[in-house]
């Protein structure tokens, strides 16, 4: 997991907030949804389900302000596993990240970055 790792290092070099997913964990799209909800510490009310990950990832209220980057080292698992799971995961954080982004419509003292470093 050293990409991670690096990934992990140049988030927080920058001053970001970098929350790893171990991909070996992410082979279908429960624990996948479950891994992402543990990396950043969704709430209890988290719905496991894509509609309710959309809205944890562009809401991040109870983490602090600033960029928090999500590291999904080993998300290949998932693809080759589940390639539609994968796609369908992969277009949520897509979405999350360009709604909290600089010129997103979410303009709170949140960023999300989402990187894949494999």
């Amino acid at each position: 997991m050293s990409a991670g790792k690096d990934a992990a290092d140049k988030a927080f070099a920058r001053g970001a907030h970098p929350h790893l997913i171990d991909g070996a964990r992410t082979a279908d799209k429960a624990s996948t949804l479950d891994a992402i909800a543990e990396a950043l510490s969704f709430p209890d009310y988290f719905g496991k389900n894509l509609d309710a990950l959309y809205d944890c990832l562009t809401d991040l209220s109870w983490l602090p302000p600033g960029e928090h980057v999500l590291i999904w080292a080993g998300s290949s698992v998932l693809k080759e596993h589940d390639p539609k799971a994968y796609l369908a995961v992969r277009s949520v954080l897509s979405d999350a990240q360009r709604a909290l982004g600089p010129s997103g419509d979410r303009t709170d003292s949140r960023r999300l970055t989402v990187v894949l470093p494999d």
